[in-house]
This record gives C-alpha cells, structure tokens and sequence, in this order.
C-alpha cells in the first residue's frame, strides 16, 4: 500500500534532507576543529544585544535547517568563550577532541537509554567497562565501581550520598565534614543540597602551598569530638581549580582510617593526571580513597558533559541510590544485570561512556598519557618565562598544568589585564585570590597547546601590563 503524504510526521526530514544538514553540520565541526588557532579565543557579549535574538516565539511552521545552521554560525557560535581552543588558559580548559564528539553525535543519533541494562544492555556494559578501567588506573581494588555523571558537581554530590548512607545511615545530626578554603565550590553546594548545614562544615585554612593542613585538621576533629559531635567526612584535593595544589592524600587517608572517617578526594581536576609518572608521584594515595570524583571533560580531552564518581565499594552507592518501583519490575529480575539508574540519581541518562570508550579506542592510552604530561610541561614553560620578566611574581608555581602570578601590587591592574586579553582576542586567562591578592591564572592543559602559544601570550600580557 502506497504511503500517503498524510502517514508521513511532519517531525522529520527525508532522507536526503538528513544528508544534506548533516554533512553540513560535520563540515561545519571539521572547520572548527581544523581551523580553531586562527580564531579568537571568544567573546563576551552585552546581553542587551544578545538576549533579543532568541528571546522570540519559536515559527508556527518552521524554517530550513540549514538557513538556521547560518544562523547559528553567525549568532550562537562566535559568541561565546572557545574553552577547547589552544590558548584559552582560564579557568580549566574543556580540550575536547573530534572523535569525542561524534562519539556524542552517535549516542544522542541512536538516542540510546542508559539508566537499565534492560533497556540499553550494550551501553551498560560499555560503561561498566570504562568505569573499571578507571578505577584500576586509580589503584581501587575489584569490589570498586562507579558511575558517568554530567561533572564534577554531580560527581561529588553522588560521592558524598554514599558516604551520608554509608557512615551515617542518612542522619546527619550534629554531622561534621572537613575541607580546606580551596575546596571547589561544588563540594559545599553538595552538602548544602544533600541536608547539611553551614555549621557543620569546617572550611579550614590551607596551608603555605595552599594544602589541607594535617595539623589543622587533627585539632579540629579532636575539638568536635570534645563538644559532642560526629566526624565523619574528610574531603581532600586532587587539584584545586585555585593552584592546581594536591592535598597530602596518604597522611589524610591515615587521618582518615584512625579516626574512622569516609576520605572523598575530589580529583574533577587533577586525578586523571595518574596516567603518567608525575600525576602517579603526586597522586599518592588517591588509591585509599572511599570515592573520588574525576572528570573526563578536562584532563581527558571529551566534549562536555562527562564527569565520573568511583566508590571504593560500589555496594554503597546501590545501597545509597537504589529504589525499586513497581513500573521497574522487569529490570530488577536479573541481579547480574547491571543498571546504572541503582547508583545514582537519574534513571534517564545519556550514554556518556561511549566517547570515551570510543576516544581511549582510537587513539591509545599513551597518546593520553602524552598529552597529560605535556600539560606539566607547558604550565613550567610559563612559570619560567615569567621569571625572567621584571615587575613578574609568583604566587603559586607551576603544578598540575597550572601558575599563579601577577604584575606590580594592584588589584585592579590584574582585572584591567583580564578585560584586556578579552578585548584583543588571542588568548584567554582569568584571574583568582591568593592569600587576600588577586591573581592571574593559567591552565594549560589543552594537548592543541604549543610553547608559542605560550610565548606569544606572556609577551601580550607584558605588553599590556607595562602600557597600564
């Protein structure tokens, strides 16, 4: 029987259609990848000109695709800040790379469910398997496991539900958590979220080298314990966004064991960077951790979002996450089955595994591995530039890809440096406080980073700073 215009959705394209946008969006992702080093950094707009463009009702009966494909090439694209390109050194970089987001295009094409094995058992299986190599480079032993979460928010907050479950058995009453005042804002947001109150968080003062202090934190515990309450949580740097400082993970993990604590490391940033032999010597004792959280859309090079939680025991997060509805009656029939939906918040999920899977595939290990090291490497490059510069200090050298300096003793002129390279376009840092003292920063992580890029970018800062 002939198909009648009538049976046809009009929520489709025809098969030449799809091919035609298609192609055209790949060439459009082709060009970015290939020629993203001629193009600015990106750009900061006025919301009073940009929010009008969209802030419109959708066409009752749309438009071409590909004249919307203009569009966004003009509107949407150039418009913001290019977090992949070589020298966009703020904040931490979102180096991603190209087979990464096709793996992307695939996993959104096929619209492929994670959250049961019933309902995507080949893509629980490639999470399952990605997640287990993740926890052996992390040194967590066979009863370790985890979860594809969208970052290192989310990773957090899933590490720290394990731990309230496990320790706490969900009662926090006079509860007590202990981190240092350069923990990620994300930690506190989590324990805000999962019922903890600002009075059972001990933000301590980090330490010279902007590290949790042993010392500081022993005492702490012991006067908590004096006045009645519960200890329960350290939470340690793999890291920070500040520095990129490390806290001392085997003498917390010590602290830890002894005083019987849950130790979550939050390594969003840094604990990738256990694939080559200088992350390994700073990473330490990462392997005593009860969770960790790790994103691979940073120092893995995948296109957002992609974050990871591991647990030392992945019991606790079934026992923390898993509900069994009577609508999910099928799913839970076979307990060999794993579902990913039992771990943590969401039954819908994305299947995020397969562009990593599909990147460590094409590429190898090593080739990560290279790229990690190269990042130490260039951020020292920087350092030592810079030392060579008059009217240049320090604030924090160069570890895990990341410096800290800043140009004679005002404040403002380090904001006025910001607002500068913004302007001009070629390459991106932004700025932090250390110690009351603002500061510039750079992260140089993207592996598409060169020692000129590098070059060029600290004689513009000079430049600029010596004309203000």
């Amino acid at each position: 029987m002939k198909e009648s215009s009538t049976d046809r959705s009009r929520i489709a394209l025809s098969r030449e259609e799809m091919r035609k946008f298609g192609y055209a969006v790949v060439d459009l992702l082709t060009d970015h990848f290939a020629n993203i080093r001629d193009e600015r950094v990106g750009a900061k707009v006025d919301p009073a000109k940009l929010i009008p463009l969209f802030d419109v009702d959708p066409p009752e009966n749309g438009r071409d695709p590909n004249e919307i494909l203009t569009q966004l090439k003009r509107d949407v694209f150039p418009n913001n800040l290019h977090v992949d390109h070589p020298r966009f050194f703020a904040f931490v970089p979102g180096p991603n790379n190209f087979v990464s987001t096709m793996g992307d295009a695939l996993a959104a094409g096929f619209n492929i469910f994670n959250g049961t094995w019933l309902g995507g058992p080949a893509a629980a299986a490639v999470e399952l398997g990605v997640v287990r190599w993740l926890c052996r480079i992390c040194g967590l032993p066979e009863s370790a496991g985890g979860l594809f979460v969208s970052g290192g928010s989310m990773a957090n907050l899933t590490g720290l539900v394990a731990a309230r479950n496990a320790l706490l058995r969900d009662r926090i009453d006079k509860a007590t958590v202990y981190f240092s005042d350069q923990t990620h804002a994300s930690v506190q947001r989590a324990l805000h979220v999962i019922g903890f109150l600002r009075e059972q968080m001990r933000k301590l003062p980090s330490d010279e080298n902007f590290r949790l202090s042993i010392q500081k934190l022993r005492e702490t515990i012991a006067d908590d314990r004096a006045k009645g309450l519960r200890p329960f949580c350290v939470i340690a740097n793999a890291g920070t966004t500040n520095t990129g400082a490390v806290d001392p993970l085997s003498e917390l993990a010590d602290v830890a064991k002894h005083e019987e604590l849950w130790l979550h490391i939050d390594g969003a940033f840094g604990a990738a960077s256990i694939l080559c032999e200088r992350g390994r010597a700073l990473l330490r004792g990462l392997e005593r951790a009860d969770s960790i959280s790790l994103d691979p859309h940073k120092w893995l090079f995948q296109s957002f979002e992609c974050g990871c939680v591991l647990v030392r025991d992945t019991a606790q997060l079934k026992s923390a996450f898993q509900i069994k509805p009577d609508y999910l009656r099928d799913v839970h029939r076979i307990s060999a089955e794993f579902n990913p939906a039992d771990y943590g918040v969401q039954l819908t999920r994305s299947f995020r595994a397969l562009k990593v899977w599909l990147s460590l595939q094409t590429f190898g290990v090593a080739a990560f591995r290279e790229a990690i090291a190269r990042g130490f490497e260039l951020a020292e490059i920087a350092e030592r530039e810079l030392r060579v510069r008059k009217g240049w200090e320090i604030l924090s050298p160069a570890q895990v890809a990341t410096v800290c300096f800043r140009f004679g003793d005002s404040d403002e002129l380090q904001t006025q440096l910001v607002d500068l390279m913004m302007n001009d376009g070629y390459a991106l840092l932004t700025s932090t406080t250390l110690r009351g003292a603002v500061a510039l920063r750079l992260c140089a992580i993207n592996p598409r980073t060169t020692e000129q890029d590098i070059f060029e970018t600290i004689e513009r800062l000079d430049k600029f700073a010596r004309k203000l």
